[in-house]
């Protein structure tokens, strides 16, 4: 299997990258495999603290990166594993266990996440590195509107957690790792001729 990483900020593009990847290559079996389904499950003081935006997501402390890692491990081994839903309204794990998507191996692995690139064991496992790069002001315009619209947040609550959390967040583990990149994709979706360049990569290397 072709596993290959995006990276950026929070609302940079990054599924809307993958998806069209995904759909460019026009392959059978590709897996979409995103970090926010490895965040760890919160205990009551942290849920208190998430519940007033003062637990901080874009930490890599905030990720379960050992899971993580042993899914993507697995998947490059064309075994299927059990991926965690997680619920963005609760902060929380979906329980039961039987609420796990089961992903299969596959011939493309697509990778996107805020820290894909933060953990030296897992860009060991990468075999190509894109970096969303998309202006800060668009960032930040989209998250209000995705976090408001799908997630139940209030315009006060997400500028909080931007400014106390997800930009230092991003100048300090994100933006850095743009150095490891393979290619970086400016203006994220729309830079077709970006995609159409990873497109074409990705069918030399199958």
């Amino acid at each position: 299997p072709f596993p290959a990483g995006l990276c950026g900020g929070s609302a940079s593009g990054k599924t809307t990258v993958a998806t069209r990847i995904i759909e460019a290559l026009d392959v059978p079996w590709v897996v979409l495999l995103s970090m926010d389904s490895f965040y760890k499950v919160l205990d009551e003081g942290q849920q208190a603290l998430a519940a007033r935006s003062d637990y901080n997501f874009d930490h890599p402390d905030a990720f379960d990166f050992e899971l993580l890692i042993s899914v993507l491990r697995k998947l490059k081994k064309g075994k299927s594993v059990k991926v965690p839903v997680y619920d963005f309204t609760t902060h929380s794990r979906r329980p039961p266990v039987c609420l796990q998507k089961t992903v299969y191996g596959a011939n493309v692995i697509v990778f996107e996440g805020i820290l894909a690139f933060a953990n030296k064991e897992l860009l060991k496992l990468l075999d190509m590195k894109v970096f969303v790069d998309t202006d800060s002001d668009i960032r930040l315009v989209r998250r209000l509107q995705r976090d408001i619209m799908e997630r139940g947040r209030d315009v006060a609550g997400v500028i909080k957690q931007y400014n106390k959390f997800v930009k230092p967040a991003f100048e300090q583990y994100i933006e850095p790792t743009v150095q490891v990149a393979d290619i970086v994709v400016p203006r994220g979706g729309e830079n077709f001729v970006a995609l159409d360049l990873i497109v074409q990569h990705v069918h030399s290397q199958l």
